[in-house]
């Protein structure tokens, strides 16, 4: 079983991500640090604590983490993708039971488990970008290992030609955690967009209501699809980029990986851009400064462990 502290900004994709991470039995979720991203923080924060209640889940924390990128500008926010409040039609209870607790839990928790943990990032680096700068990056790399969903090699961006979202939202925040972390694993859109879901999965998994989530998923998901209709014409689903993240976790033998140092460019004109050395001799670089990019999965093994883990019983 892999403990995980989940870094977020759900956000659709990050919220089925945190129900993924809820009904996984390879996973202990042992907090989820939420951040502005795809909605603004407070925003995050009572998604997230929603999706705790749902679960019946109060032991775990919810960490209040980055309101804003570390250039000071303003945010924008993407209601038209993931809906008005985060979580496609659905609304949150006013009346939340939440374990909202401040960033010094991050801290508590890489003391804690140290080796034992895994931090996956699915949203915006900011919030994990200041544990660097607050207390070194000596005691961040306690942990075992570091996932980043974002970036793009070779490929095209979503949010602008060139760039990732989520990479693109801080790339200074994103930088400063490739160059001081270690053991990082990044998942770029390279493989995330071809991780479709489509309306006939949702379908299928709709059939089997064993969980508490099981009248959440179908209209989510949904709502996610039909936005992806507008984006891309014809594209018969919607990615599940974060779900992606936690499946690469659990399961390394189903991607294809090459070994590059990454950094992330923060100019004007290609802000957000990754940057990784792909010749067939790329230049030296020491071991521990390398990141594991994944760059090919096995699809079918994807679609099969996401229709189990979402009709599981939790």
């Amino acid at each position: 079983m892999k403990k995980v502290l989940l870094f977020g900004d759900p956000g659709i994709d990050d919220a089925i991500a945190i129900i993924y991470a809820l009904l996984n039995p390879q996973i202990d979720l042992v907090g989820v640090v939420t951040g502005y991203g795809n909605v603004d923080e407070k925003q995050a924060t009572d998604n997230a604590s929603y999706l705790l209640q749902l679960a019946g889940r109060p032991d775990i924390p919810v960490i209040r983490g980055a309101r804003g990128p570390f250039t000071g500008e303003l945010v924008t926010y993407y209601p038209e993708i993931h809906g008005p409040e985060g979580l496609g039609p659905i609304r949150p209870p006013e009346n939340l039971v939440t374990n909202v607790q401040d960033y010094r839990t991050v801290f508590d928790l890489i003391s804690t488990y140290k080796k034992e943990l895994t931090i996956v990032d699915v949203g915006r680096s900011t919030s994990l970008a200041t544990a660097f700068i607050i207390v070194g990056p000596e005691k961040v790399n306690q942990v075992d290992s570091i996932y980043l969903m974002g970036g793009n090699f070779l490929y095209p961006g979503n949010v602008t030609s060139v760039a990732e979202a989520n990479f693109h939202g801080d790339p200074i925040a994103t930088d400063l955690v490739l160059e001081k972390g270690r053991n990082i694993t990044v998942v770029p859109l390279n493989v995330t967009n071809t991780a479709i879901i489509s309306p006939e999965t949702v379908n299928l998994i709709s059939r089997y209501p064993y969980n508490p989530f099981s009248s959440l998923i179908k209209p989510i998901i949904e709502f996610y699809i039909d936005a992806y209709k507008k984006l891309i014409p014809g594209l018969n689903g919607a990615p599940m980029h974060d779900v992606l993240t936690l499946f690469a976790l659990l399961n390394p033998q189903a991607f294809q990986s090459i070994s590059r140092r990454v950094r992330v460019d923060a100019s004007e004109l290609s802000r957000g851009r990754t940057i990784a050395d792909f010749r067939a001799k790329p230049e030296a670089q020491p071991p521990e400064s390398l990141e594991r990019i994944l760059l090919q999965y096995d699809y079918n093994a994807f679609l099969a462990d996401f229709v189990s883990t979402m009709t599981n019983r939790i």
